[in-house]
């Protein structure tokens, strides 16, 4: 078997003329290539059985749940990694020499961090936590960071032995103490965590849903110049917020003053892609949210109404009218969720744009957007009073039942959208008589069965 790099002649004057060792090949010897992949080896280790692959390669292999050696066969005794040094240096060297050939050297890689490394820091990162030392906790986190930006495969070893849980604590015991005392090594543990995302365990959700966690993410939102740590706090209150036990996260936030501000804020002027996507997903679980208890109904309903104050439905629109899918998308998700419940549909009955904007995102942007868009346009036709029935008239005029007929035909949404798109069709029907404003489409071949 013969595998190299091949150097030929490229560009437009290329000629035959030109000489022929321009056309030449860089032969790979076959101790160089990894059994696996067949890939020249970056990092060779040695398995047990003697056999010596690329660490990548090896990983993958092992990691599938495989227990022998993938040439040899034979269950391995054991699956250390033995760094074929010796090895390594030949491959460096070879690429060296052949460097004329477009060859890069192989960079020499690091040592893989061990689980038992892992445990250390942690527990160094757990025993300055509950000392307040600050210095040494840095040192730890950056430790972290450093092992977590060398390699995947550190990354996993870093988050399999529970770092996340072990930061979560230290961020919730810095932030009982004082958040603005301690605000640089909170800094530093959030973006830790953030790399870490969506791998918080249920211990995680615990420290970060703390009382004292919840107040130091929201200051830094207020409070903090930097970007990034902005994103990272909004980061981490977005997972917190997204597990399945979420309203007793929400009802703690919710009684934090400056929320809802803070949030309308990174929605309106959208000052990163990211901060915005989680910001609208915050507000979703905010306004979302149900709960059994009194107090805690309260307290929701309180949240929602302080958004609609703010003019949320109005942001929204406009947010949805000309940003990109994954924003646009959860503007959608957000709105859908305020015509839940009367004070929201009554801010969305009383904007122009409401409707038309809607429709005309029906089969525009993706399968998502439609749904939640004829979600929201079912919730506001079928909940209309008689004062509001204009809502209705206004769906026909711009166009809303040749969409919905179109949705039917292609088949777009689960079985929830497709109903709702056939009782939003019986719902308008009455109404249509010398009303529709007819688009640019061709629908003759559509089947009508009003």
């Amino acid at each position: 078997m013969v595998l190299g790099w091949r150097r030929r002649r490229t560009g437009h004057g290329a000629t035959k003329k030109q000489p022929r060792d321009l056309d030449m090949e860089a032969l790979i010897p076959n101790h160089f290539l990894c059994p696996i992949s067949l890939d020249l080896m970056k990092d060779p280790v040695t398995l047990s059985s003697g056999i010596t692959y690329d660490r990548q390669s090896i990983d993958t292999w092992l990691e599938a749940g495989n227990f022998t050696c993938p040439v040899t066969n034979q269950v391995l005794r054991n699956f250390d990694q033995i760094p074929n040094h010796s090895l390594r240096r030949m491959i460096q060297e070879w690429c060296t020499q052949n460097k004329h050939y477009g060859i890069e050297r192989v960079p020499t890689p690091r040592i893989p961090v061990l689980p038992m490394e892992v445990s250390e820091i942690l527990f160094s990162i757990g025993a300055s936590a509950r000392r307040l030392d600050q210095h040494g906790c840095l040192e730890c986190v950056h430790k972290i960071k450093k092992w977590g930006a060398e390699s995947e495969r550190n990354k996993r070893c870093i988050l399999e032995n529970g770092t996340a849980s072990v930061l979560a604590a230290a961020f919730d015991s810095f932030a009982t103490d004082c958040i603005k005392r301690n605000a640089t090594v909170c800094e530093e543990i959030l973006s830790a965590l953030s790399w870490m995302l969506p791998a918080f365990d249920e211990e995680a959700h615990k420290y970060l849903g703390s009382q004292a966690s919840l107040h130091g993410m929201v200051w830094f939102l207020k409070m903090s110049d930097d970007l990034s740590v902005k994103q990272n706090a909004i980061l981490a209150l977005n997972e917190l917020l997204a597990c399945h036990d979420r309203n007793k996260h929400v009802d703690a936030l919710a009684e934090i003053g400056g929320v809802n501000e803070v949030l309308f804020d990174f929605i309106r002027e959208k000052i990163s892609p990211t901060i915005t996507k989680a910001s609208l997903m915050v507000v979703f679980y905010l306004v979302s949210s149900s709960s059994s208890s009194s107090s805690s109904s309260k307290s929701s309903e309180k949240i929602k109404s302080a958004f609609l104050e703010t003019g949320l439905v109005s942001i929204l629109l406009e947010i949805i009218v000309d940003s990109e899918r994954g924003i646009c998308e959860r503007a959608l998700v957000v709105l859908d969720s305020l015509c839940d419940f009367q004070d929201g549909r009554e801010k969305a009955y009383a904007n122009a744009l409401t409707i038309p904007v809607l429709v005309k995102k029906i089969l525009r942007v993706s399968e998502m957007a439609t749904e939640y868009s004829i979600s929201a346009i079912w919730k506001l036709c079928k909940c209309a009073s008689s004062q509001e029935e204009r809502v209705l008239v206004e769906a026909l005029q711009v166009g809303t039942f040749q969409k919905l007929l179109l949705v039917l035909q292609v088949r777009c949404g689960d079985d929830n959208t497709k109903e709702k798109t056939t009782e939003l069709l019986k719902l308008l029907n009455p109404y249509r008589a010398g009303l529709e404003c007819i688009e640019s489409v061709d629908f003759k071949n559509i089947r009508r069965s009003f």
